[in-house]
């Protein structure tokens, strides 16, 4: 007899819905866009879109979830009466398994990481940590397509093994660990020569630095953080125990989102300065300036190789378990029986379909169109495209096709009289929001 996945804990519930929603987007992907589009300027756009946008949208994909409790290729459908709908899922379902395919490469990129200070710590390596060059790691396609996989492989473990006895015990150890690194990084980055020009950087909004293209990149980047638009919330929403509430699981996760963000920014930036590199640098922002940290750090090696480990289990492998399991729950259809083999064949087919963007930067880094590599084509689909559409085509499915007391009567208790608020907001004002934001970004 099949059996619905469900979180055994409010709390397991929250503590993997947030190594979902922040993923790789507050510890990698923030620093090096808040450093090419304007810092401090960036943040502030970046916090108003997280509090003003992200959050109803958050709880909205939760209510979602939470009332329909089944899968999201069925669950518009099932709760609308109208089977078109389900649509929805669907597009839901695409920008997940392109954004698995992203995050496994950056994955990938940790493993190859993780082997080669492993190595140094045994006396097998050459130089320096700071000699350990991104470019290097990543110009290897037999490494970047081994590593790649291994990360696949780890995911596709934690996520047969189910919700309970995976995803939630898995993140109850990964989260708290995630805090207790980035903290000790953030001091030691904080105590480096140079380290206030970082800090005013990334703290200090300068509006002058901040294009329209930022702006369009900040929202973008509030969408990635929170998982928002691919429909991987309302899937977790749907295994929450019934004593969850949707405010108060949905500002927690906001809150942890924000905090890793800046300590993120306060662990880059100031080191950044500290040793002479550009704001600008992209995608290798993260891995070219933390060995340099670790380099002034006792036991740095051994330090760098722990945080590579915490930070693929913490940052991406959260993250690429959540979208897995999106893609299982679907195919699945809450049939447990199924999740291995559904697992095994979702992970090999992202495997195989992202290899194009894990050689973009070797043998294919050639081939240039649209936002620039096929990395970059990718993140951009997704973040830029994807996400926003999914969050607009949602809100007008909740705003327009459900019941205002079917929504009411899941919020929860509503002390602070915020659900008439949250739904005229969801119903009249995000939709044109998310949209007049998506077109100005076609026309820029």
């Amino acid at each position: 007899m099949s059996k619905q996945s469900q979180w055994k804990t409010s709390t397991g519930f929250i503590l993997a819905s947030a190594g979902s929603a922040i993923g790789l987007g507050a510890m990698w992907k923030f620093p090096y866009m808040a450093g090419v589009y304007g810092g401090g300027a960036f943040l502030l756009m970046f916090l108003v879109f997280t509090i003003f946008i992200g959050l109803p949208l958050l709880i909205m994909e939760f209510t979602i979830g939470k009332l329909g409790r089944t899968y999201t290729t069925a669950i518009f459908g099932k709760l609308s009466g109208k089977k078109w709908t389900n649509i929805i899922g669907w597009s839901g379902n695409l920008a997940v398994f392109v954004l698995f395919g992203f995050y496994s490469v950056v994955g990938g990129w940790i493993i190859i990481y993780i082997a080669q200070v492993a190595m140094q710590l045994v006396g097998l390596g050459s130089g320096t940590l700071g000699s350990i060059h991104f470019d290097q790691v990543i110009s290897n396609p037999v490494y970047t397509i081994i590593g790649q996989g291994i990360f696949i492989l780890i995911t596709m473990v934690i996520v047969m093994l189910g919700v309970e006895h995976g995803l939630e015990k898995a993140s109850k150890v990964m989260m708290p660990l995630l805090f207790v690194f980035l903290i000790l990084i953030v001091i030691k980055s904080l105590s480096l020569d140079g380290a206030a020009e970082g800090v005013r950087f990334i703290l200090e909004p300068r509006m002058e630095d901040l294009s329209m293209q930022g702006v369009l990149f900040a929202l973008g980047q509030s969408f990635f953080a929170l998982s928002l638009g691919t429909t991987g919330m309302i899937t977790y929403a749907s295994y929450a125990p019934k004593e969850m509430t949707i405010k108060t699981s949905a500002l927690s996760i906001v809150i942890m989102n924000i905090i890793v963000s800046l300590l993120a920014g306060l662990a880059i930036f100031p080191a950044i300065n500290a040793f002479g590199y550009k704001p600008e640098e992209g995608p290798g922002l993260l891995f070219k300036v933390l060995p340099r940290v670790f380099e002034q750090m006792s036991f740095g090696a051994r330090f760098l190789l722990d945080f590579p480990l915490s930070y693929s289990y913490l940052r991406a492998l959260t993250s690429s378990i959540s979208l897995l399991e999106l893609n299982v729950s679907i195919f699945t259809k809450n049939d447990n029986r199924k999740r291995t083999k559904v697992a095994v064949i979702g992970s090999v087919l992202v495997f195989l379909i992202s290899i194009p963007a894990t050689l973009s930067f070797s043998s294919l880094s050639g081939i240039h169109f649209g936002a620039g590599s096929i990395f970059d084509n990718m993140d951009f689909l997704v973040s830029n495209i994807l996400m926003p559409l999914g969050a607009f085509a949602t809100t007008l499915f909740v705003g327009q096709l459900l019941k205002m007391k079917d929504l009411e009567k899941v919020f929860g208790r509503d002390r602070l009289k915020l659900f008439v608020p949250w739904y005229y907001l969801v119903k009249y004002v995000l939709p044109v929001v998310i949209l007049l934001v998506f077109v100005m970004q076609l026309f820029k």
